[in-house]
């Protein structure tokens, strides 16, 4: 397909309470949004590596000045036939996963739309519902976390995935697996600690838990093959996981039992569906992970969380539990306790609202056949 136009958003969409996480606390969630226009028809993608960079080396203001500057003038006027040509074109400039991954998320959008179909089935999916967790970031006290834990619980939830840091740890889970025996839990250390404390880490068996999402630096892959030797628990790679190579090699060392998909990490759907399947030939089983992103984010994701090898409840959520008011319609909601249905309209379904657009926008980049970008705000 031929692409005539490209816009680029970078938003700030404003937290319903703030997300404290081993970064610190989060007030509002910066991605970038591309539209990407083939004739008459638009697909869209978005990608949310925040305004700063600490989950990943990517901010939201770099993300929009790669996109802007590198990535579409590679793409535009140019036919693109498939995600592997795009990312073929895209390899000459290294990292920029999350700015990668708006285009080629837009890509696949634009795709399903132009073929008439919903994205989950072109990717393969092999499920029109898909099961969603509950997620909870450090609190200002254990009895508020044991609070909207039972909440979450009696409203069905299947899985809790809570935020891990140093502070914040086995005093903590001692608590809620006291208060909730039975609920399949998890925790997500976002790269807090260090092979020193394995002492700590091995302590974690005691509890149960279904993993130990990413407790070591976040590019390292050798010592998370150390410590899952240590530990009964299996360990869950995220940050590190960002290619499918990187995914090859941390099955190679037994660095993990599972791998956490967020397709904005691993540089868009094309390369999220090879590490999908990378895994499924390996006996790995996946997940979906997301990052707070818009429902033009999250129709991506819960197309993804279709694909057979996905064994675990995905961190996909409804907007009202992090927005007032989403950025794009429909917007993201449970279809039943702990789970979301699929779109079957063609692409993801999902359009970003105009005026919600424009109000959120930081800045924004609109560039069409060979001419140079204009850029408004920033």
């Amino acid at each position: 397909m031929r692409i005539d136009a490209i816009t680029i958003h970078r938003v700030s969409m404003p937290l319903v309470t703030p997300f404290n996480t081993a970064f610190g606390d989060t007030t509002a969630v910066e991605s970038v949004l591309v539209r990407l226009q083939s004739g008459a028809v638009s697909g869209w993608g978005e990608a949310a590596p925040w305004r700063f960079p600490e989950y990943s080396p990517e901010s939201a203001a770099s993300a929009f000045v790669t996109g802007r500057d590198m990535l579409a003038p590679i793409v535009l006027g140019t036919d693109i036939p498939s995600g592997a040509d795009l990312q073929r074109r895209f390899s000459r400039f290294k990292g920029n996963q999350f700015a990668k991954a708006a285009f080629d998320l837009a890509w696949w959008d634009l795709a399903a739309r132009l073929a008439g179909t919903p994205l989950h089935r072109m990717l393969g999916g092999t499920r029109t519902e898909v099961e969603v967790g509950a997620d909870f970031g450090v609190m200002e006290s254990v009895d508020a976390l044991l609070s909207v834990m039972r909440q979450a619980v009696d409203a069905g939830f299947k899985r809790i995935k809570l935020k891990y840091r140093p502070g914040w740890d086995l005093d903590m889970l001692t608590a809620v697996r006291a208060a909730f025996p039975d609920t399949v839990i998890h925790v997500d250390c976002n790269s807090a600690y260090r092979l020193a404390d394995i002492p700590m880490l091995e302590q974690l068996d005691r509890f149960g838990l279904a993993m130990i999402e990413q407790p070591l630096a976040n590019d390292d892959l050798i010592d998370h093959a150390v410590l899952q030797k240590r530990v009964r628990t299996p360990i869950c790679l995220d940050e590190s996981i960002t290619s499918v190579d990187k995914a090859r090699k941390a099955i190679d060392l037994g660095a993990c039992g599972w791998i956490n998909i967020k397709p904005g990490r691993v540089g868009g759907i094309t390369n999220a569906v090879a590490i999908h399947d990378l895994c499924a030939a390996r006996g790995v089983p996946c997940w979906i992970g997301g990052m707070l992103e818009s429902a033009v984010g999250g129709a991506h994701c819960l197309a993804l969380a279709t694909l057979p090898n996905i064994r675990y409840p995905s961190d996909i959520f409804p907007t009202d539990r992090f927005y007032a008011r989403d950025l794009a319609t429909p917007d993201m909601r449970l279809s039943a306790p702990s789970v979301m249905r699929v779109s079957e309209d063609p692409g993801i379904g999902t359009i970003p609202d105009e005026a919600m657009l424009a109000r959120l926008s930081v800045e924004q980049a609109h560039l069409v056949a060979s001419n140079r970008p204009a850029v408004v705000g920033g």
